[in-house]
């Protein structure tokens, strides 16, 4: 059975960056492990920190605009053929890592077929892996809308303004109904040492829980396009442990 995690925030929180980070903790704690990144964020910015430009997505399956690297076979049903699709758009990273774009998702209550055949075979896919890591856009709601999966613990990353944590505060709120069960709560990104008790505090008045707090990387500032941060993973290392995660090094 796969730990799904969830990562959600506005554009440009450092969803990506803490994407990354958790897949380096998790290959470190983890060696042996499959991890599967979930692009679910319209921007594509997880291929791109890889030096990836991923065309083939779930949605170009949806659309019929798929360009496939081999020959469709002959003979598969409807269901069969979306899961093959799936297979086919996979981006293999490493051994253990692989990567796939969603892009645009069909409404939730689309009536048409191809919606609930999806849903199946995000659903199958996902389960395969030991971890699943979720790009996600604002809220779990755009996720839902693809794929109706039990997510165990949903991370809104936040930056240390005002702003930024009543944003967080409704994210929580839209998103709850779609982690139930889970672990859900607020890593705040970029804050500087003057700013942590004042954010803190605002979050606990709206009964949100502080997960991790990762310090401000002046070198992220700049615009590195890998999103590769030393300080962003010792944070992530750091917090780790308040995290409903496996815990254990199993070499």
């Amino acid at each position: 059975m796969s730990i799904k995690i969830a990562v959600t925030g506005k554009s440009g929180c450092g969803k990506t960056t803490l994407v990354k980070a958790f897949l380096y903790v998790l290959q470190t704690n983890f060696p042996n492990k499959s991890i599967l990144l979930f692009d679910n964020d319209l921007t594509g910015e997880l291929g791109h920190s890889f030096g990836l430009d991923i065309r083939n997505t779930i949605y170009g399956i949806r659309s019929g605009k798929h360009e496939y690297k081999t020959g469709i076979p002959q003979g598969m049903t409807k269901h069969e053929y979306v899961e093959w699709a799936m297979e086919d758009i996979l981006v293999n990273l490493n051994d253990n890592v692989d990567i796939i774009v969603s892009w645009f998702v069909g409404a939730k209550d689309c009536r048409c077929p191809i919606t609930g055949q999806i849903n199946d075979a995000c659903q199958k896919l996902i389960e395969r892996y030991d971890f699943v890591i979720f790009d996600c856009e604002f809220d779990l709601k755009y996720l839902n809308q693809l794929v109706d999966t039990d997510i165990d613990l949903a991370l809104i990353v936040a930056n240390p303004t005002i702003d930024s944590i009543h944003l967080a505060r409704r994210i929580n709120e839209f998103s709850a109904k779609y982690a139930a069960g889970g672990q859900m709560g607020v890593v705040l990104n970029k804050v500087k040492g003057e700013e942590i008790n004042l954010i803190t505090e605002q979050l606990k008045e709206s009964d949100v829980d502080v997960l991790g707090i990762v310090p401000f990387d002046e070198n992220l500032a700049k615009g590195v396009l890998d999103r590769n941060s030393n300080i962003v993973t010792e944070a992530v290392k750091q917090f780790y442990f308040r995290l409903n995660l496996p815990q254990e090094n199993r070499r």
